[in-house]
């Protein structure tokens, strides 16, 4: 996610395009698996790992890990992916050019790109993938499960827009938290391996320094992790027992808090940070897939 080269002018679609597809390849691979599990634990908060990695294989087995997957979790892939290299791109070029350090510009261009994000295409694709994990399976006595679209249609006739960006603005605030933390601290650990290895700002680092440095923004962007549980219960479809849930943020903070203490708003945290792992692996691949479509264009 490095900003364009000086005197690059206007956007190089051949790296919006990478971003795109390698976000469906991570998705498709260990994405999901770990976006299903992260999302039955937050949901289901007194359930422990092994307990919610039962529960989702009793919906179908290893097709149960990849509930969500089409067409919500692929049309996100498809879109996110551009959006985040776009927006954040531009926001760090614009602050390194201002004279501020890589840390602090790949913290604002995370920000930024989290942010458009969330409401460019990510609040409909997520809720609709939570409700897809989250609500009931009618499996018994031969009565065939609603499709996917007919939720989606359910959900729309029943409060509309809003109904399917339901948490919209959690999502967003997970996102700004998220990339700017991970963007950020990716830039710190390779200012601190450059100084560990005696390289200058100018040097590239090795595959395998990126690798570590992308996962070290990725498992420390999980300190936000609440943000993420207080996002799932607010998309769940899942039922309170008296039928009444809390609306906006600090509502649905507040009643995970009195329900479940902190160790509730931190539910799903590890799968969260494998799925945060894979996540930075790919985007470190994809700066090589860049780099090689750049070679052959010439």
């Amino acid at each position: 996610m490095a900003p364009a080269a000086p005197g690059q002018k206007g956007v190089n679609w051949s790296n919006i395009a990478v971003g795109a597809i390698m976000n469906l390849f991570e998705v498709t691979t260990l994405g999901q698996p770990f976006e299903v599990l992260k999302t039955q634990m937050a949901a289901n908060r007194t359930q422990t790992m092994p307990q919610a990695a039962k529960t989702v294989w009793s919906r179908g087995g290893v097709l149960g890990f990849y509930q969500g997957l089409i067409p919500w979790a692929w049309i996100e892939a498809s879109t996110k992916g551009a959006v985040l290299l776009f927006t954040a791109a531009e926001i760090e070029k614009v602050g390194t050019s201002s004279g501020l350090s890589p840390a602090v510009s790949g913290l604002l261009g995370g920000m930024g790109g989290g942010i458009a994000q969330a409401y460019a295409t990510m609040g409909f694709c997520t809720c609709m993938k939570t409700a897809e994990i989250t609500r009931h399976k009618e499996a018994a006595a031969g009565i065939k499960p609603p499709s996917t679209f007919k939720v989606f249609m359910d959900i729309y006739h029943r409060e509309g827009i809003a109904g399917i960006n339901k948490g919209v603005n959690a999502v967003a605030i997970r996102q700004c938290t998220n990339w700017g933390s991970r963007m950020g601290f990716a830039r710190l650990a390779e200012q601190g391996i450059r100084s560990f290895r005696g390289k200058s700002e100018s040097d590239k680092l090795g595959a395998l320094d990126k690798i570590a440095a992308s996962t070290v923004g990725g498992a420390l962007a999980t300190w936000n992790q609440p943000i993420e549980v207080v996002r799932v219960e607010m998309q769940s479809m899942a039922k309170k027992a008296d039928g009444v849930k809390p609306k906006g943020v600090i509502g649905t903070l507040g009643m995970i808090y009195n329900e479940n203490g902190i160790k509730g708003l931190y539910r799903g945290v590890t799968p969260r940070i494998a799925l945060g792992v894979w996540h930075v692996c790919m985007v470190s691949f994809a700066d090589y897939v860049r780099d090689y479509v750049k070679a052959r264009s010439g």
